[in-house]
């Protein structure tokens, strides 16, 4: 009895820790997550936090480590050990990375049924089959990174592991799926755009998300749900011939998922998406903190941020007001969208990158080249 007693003292003091970080590392599943993680796991998140690591980094930490946790429980009937000994790497890889045709025949090929029923109940598998082996990547670097935090070496980089990586991916090709079936560009922006007609404060407060997060280079849906005040920057009217001069805003991003708190990128708005932003501050009574935040069912505006998987869900939700299929696009089509858009408008590569702050060029390209590459010359030599 005195043993159970301590042991939940344990689980509410790992609670009472991660509530601390609650802040930067927002968790909905706190309490599983106490019993989950051991005292361990919750210091070295700590240390993180503590080292001004970025949020979304943090976050996928998190759910990598809390998905190892409870893989290496399912797997093993273990915590997980640190650092990992290489066979239990290699288990991770044949468990995440199999061929559906062979596990017809071999129903010891993969992840075991006993393993995958367990996580399943748990909450932490939910896709059907084999995962993606960007996903498996990530897991490791991630188990690699909490591994070195703590002082330890691992079997990371060892050639038997990255010749199993390799052989599986070869083995069970995947087509890499776009983050967002199809790009919202210009068109498809103006037909989310016209249902927001109302005056009403979800009205002019999705209008501004949309505008503003398509018009600053397409900014990630996280970038757009931590926007705060205070990176807003008002600028000197931009003058037009023939006509008003057109409000200008600066937007510093500060840390972003490729670049670093030290560099401080620096995006612009310049005119309707301006106003549309100032319309929804105005209206919304804000002029400190969060930027984009929730509303409540009698219109409350509420004093935190909006959370980014709602800015995913506002677009789907226009898309289905303005009768697209609201599942084929998501808050990274606005991203994809944006460089489409500017292949379309003739506007240069570097240029569309300076907005979209794309450090790679082929990356960019591969929005930016895709939408004249099935009408263009290339495609048209016989």
């Amino acid at each position: 009895m005195a043993k159970a007693k301590t042991s939940l003292t344990a689980v509410e003091r790992r609670a009472e820790e991660l509530d601390t970080i609650a802040a930067v590392l927002p968790m909905e599943r706190r309490d599983e997550l106490a019993e989950l993680l051991n005292d361990h796991d919750v210091e070295t998140l700590r240390h993180l936090v503590n080292q001004g690591m970025g949020d979304n980094t943090l976050r996928a930490l998190t759910s990598d480590l809390a998905y190892l946790e409870a893989w290496g429980l399912a797997a093993t009937r273990k915590s997980l050990p640190w650092p990992a000994p290489e066979a239990l790497l290699l288990k991770f890889v044949a468990h995440h990375l199999w061929d559906p045709e062979r596990r017809e025949t071999d129903a010891d090929h993969g992840m075991p049924a006993d393993v995958d029923e367990k996580l399943r109940r748990q909450g932490f598998l939910k896709s059907v089959g084999p995962h993606a082996p960007a996903t498996v990547r990530r897991r490791l670097a991630n188990w690699s990174t909490l591994t070195k935090w703590r002082g330890l070496d691992g079997a990371f980089a060892s050639p038997a592991l990255k010749s199993a990586i390799r052989l599986a991916v070869r083995a069970v090709p995947r087509q890499r799926r776009r983050k967002s079936a199809k790009a919202v560009t210009g068109d498809v922006l103006s037909k989310l755009l016209a249902t927001c007609a109302t005056d009403g404060l979800r009205d002019i407060r999705d209008q501004a998300i949309l505008m503003v997060a398509f018009a600053s280079g397409g900014r990630r849906r996280s970038e757009v749900a931590g926007l705060r005040c205070e990176q807003l920057v008002a600028e000197p009217p931009i003058e037009v011939p023939g006509g008003p001069p057109l409000p200008s805003l600066a937007i510093h991003l500060g840390r972003t998922k490729t670049s670093t708190g030290e560099r401080d990128d620096v995006v612009y708005l310049t005119g309707r998406p301006v106003e549309a932003l100032n319309a929804w501050l105005a209206a919304a009574k804000i002029d400190k903190g969060s930027v984009f935040r929730a509303i409540g069912r009698w219109g409350t505006v509420s004093r935190r941020a909006l959370d980014p998987q709602s800015v995913n869900a506002i677009l789907k939700q226009r898309a289905e007001l303005a009768r697209l299929d609201p599942r084929e696009f998501s808050a990274h089509g606005l991203r994809s969208g944006y460089l489409t858009e500017a292949s379309n408008r003739g506007i240069p590569l570097p240029e569309a990158m300076e907005q979209s702050r794309h450090r790679s060029v082929q990356q960019a390209s591969d929005y930016y080249n895709s939408a004249a590459r099935r009408s263009g010359r290339a495609a048209r030599l016989l």
